[in-house]
């Protein structure tokens, strides 16, 4: 379930190798950036206020867009490294890869979270302040965190069976995230399989229930409506998680039936569509769309205005 851009840039051709190095190189990092700055915004933006602290629904997008923008700074970092032929011991390859993988099954898992935070909303809206907690979102947090730690405690266990004498020195730290990946396939396939099913069926069903519960006549029509849209969104931003998750098997696939120089330029603009796109939408989809957000975020991001939000 690595989402490390598979990447094999050493001994690039002289002349088009240099010019595809630059310009996805570029391609890739000013978004990132700017991303990351609008990204790290938002973070200080949903703990700026106690009307966020204190309020689940922006825990839990914390907890989506912390995980979101610490694999976006990952996840470019290792394509600057083997963009740039940085090679790094084996050691430190496989803790970054840890570190990645960590992230990558945070959004997932908290998307699984978010839907049943407005279904209980719609259909339980006398219980949901009693449901929904403070205290219940941060338990319901730290057990995410704590289901993908198991996992990256299973790959790590799956990975003691690699022989790493066989690994060379020169090995761009990519690479090494490639000649590990055999060993966990079929885990990593079933426990994404899972992750994913669980997560759309939280929110389908949520969808569904939200649905009928608009049809009763003591349901808040407008919150109903509210509600649906923000599930929509949900079910978005899961496909979004999703696509990352097969970027390097497709990757691995084009690998034997493209040149090496069609194979590298398509392996970049797979990373910035599959990999750097979905980890730059968590911000807009949710941060700019919500009343309450918006208004402080913009705030911050222009330092010019000052804009007044009920806390």
């Amino acid at each position: 379930m690595s989402n490390i851009p598979a990447t094999n840039v050493t001994n690039p051709l002289p002349d088009e190798g240099l010019v595809r190095v630059i310009i996805l190189s570029t391609l890739s990092t000013v978004p990132a950036c700017v991303f990351l700055f609008i990204n790290g915004t938002m973070l200080f933006t949903l703990r700026s206020k106690p009307v966020f602290r204190e309020t689940c629904r922006f825990i839990l997008l914390f907890n989506l867009l912390l995980a979101d923008t610490l694999q976006l700074a990952q996840s470019q970092l290792h394509l600057l490294f083997s963009a740039c032929s940085v090679k790094l011991a084996y050691s430190i390859c496989i803790a970054l890869n840890m570190i990645v993988n960590l992230t990558t099954g945070i959004s997932p898992l908290t998307l699984v979270l978010m839907p049943l935070e407005q279904y209980v909303a719609v259909c339980y809206p006398l219980r949901h302040a009693s449901i929904i907690t403070v205290r219940n979102t941060a338990a319901a947090v730290i057990a995410v965190w704590a289901v993908s730690s198991f996992n990256n405690l299973t790959r790590v266990l799956l990975f003691l069976k690699f022989p790493f004498e066989k690994i060379k020195p020169t090995d761009v730290c990519a690479n090494v995230s490639v000649l590990l990946a055999p060993l966990t396939a079929e885990y990593d396939r079933a426990y994404t399989c899972v992750l994913f099913v669980s997560a759309g069926v939280a929110v389908t069903s949520s969808y569904v229930g939200v649905i009928v519960a608009a049809k009763s006549a003591s349901t808040d029509k407008a919150l109903a409506r509210k509600a649906r849209h923000t599930l929509l969104l949900h079910l978005v931003q899961l496909g979004l998680s999703l696509s990352s998750t097969i970027n390097n098997p497709v990757i691995i696939a084009l690998s034997k039936l493209l040149t090496r120089m069609a194979f590298l330029w398509i392996q970049g603009i797979f990373y910035i569509l599959f990999i750097l796109f979905p980890r730059c939408m968590t911000s807009l989809i949710y941060g700019l769309r919500d009343q309450t957000v918006r208004p402080v975020l913009l705030y911050h991001l222009s330092c010019h205005f000052k804009i007044s939000v009920r806390g």
